[in-house]
């Protein structure tokens, strides 16, 4: 059974890149070259496995080479485009996009990381926990870069906390999100929102966003070291590794 057949997904590909800008300078990142193709390109695989038929690509800096560079399909998946005239961060780039996606829920990727991940597993998880939202977590060795989660027994998402505050081994956002349609509904005005620092934080004070851990690799190519290691991962990655309970 196809459980993405009506489920939209978006990527979120209009960050500026920063922190990159020294090793990509003359692209966004979400197109900056891994084994000599596009970063972006092993995100949509995974949406394309999954046997996702719609994405939404939210666009940003550098935003008509996004769009010219893939075009409007990939591996029989429809891309449409909604780009940004200014940053309105994640939660705002998501609001402004809703009126092409056409489900509830959408299925949101981070556009600068890549998590392995049993998308499938991952929605029966939603809608089992009946919560706002799903986070994918991923397992690291050092959670000093990303962040770390805390979640309870149930699942439950209780914390976030702030990136550099805690090292050591734990779980970190990996960037697949399931995300009612409501919670982009109620974003309102034209300022820009953070689903990381206002809308997830709003559901945790609810008891409504689950966390759904994946024993899958990640990658986050924020930074040029990471972006440099990216080759080596992609050509090493195993197939997804699932135990009972995990994506």
């Amino acid at each position: 059974m196809n459980r993405y057949a009506d489920i939209t997904a978006v990527v979120l590909a209009g960050g500026l890149g920063t922190r990159l800008r020294d090793a990509v300078a003359d692209r966004p990142k979400v197109l900056a070259e891994v084994n000599d193709r596009p970063f972006i390109t092993y995100l949509l695989d995974q949406l394309a496995d999954a046997e996702v038929h719609r994405v939404v690509l939210c666009t940003g800096y550098m935003a008509e080479q996004v769009s010219a560079t893939l075009g409007g399909s990939y591996r029989g998946m429809e891309l449409l485009y909604s780009p940004e005239n200014s940053p309105l961060g994640t939660g705002g780039a998501l609001r402004l996009a809703l009126p092409l996606i056409g489900s509830d829920p959408l299925l949101v990727m981070n556009g600068d990381s890549y998590c392995q991940s049993d998308l499938a597993r991952l929605l029966d998880a939603h809608r089992a926990g009946q919560a706002a939202a799903s986070l994918v977590l991923a397992r690291v060795e050092d959670v000093g870069r990303y962040g770390a989660v805390d979640v309870s027994t149930a699942g439950v998402i209780t914390h976030f906390s702030e990136k550099g505050s805690r090292q050591g081994h734990g779980l970190i956002n990996a960037g697949i999100y399931l995300i009612n349609r409501a919670v982009i509904e109620a974003i309102t005005g034209n300022e820009a929102v953070s689903l990381e620092r206002e809308i997830f934080p709003a559901l945790i004070s609810r008891h409504d966003l689950q966390g759904v851990v994946t024993r899958g690799r990640f990658i986050d190519i924020g930074i040029p070291s990471d972006y440099f290691a990216a080759s080596a991962f992609f050509n090493e990655l195993p197939g997804t590794l699932c135990n009972r309970g995990e994506t």
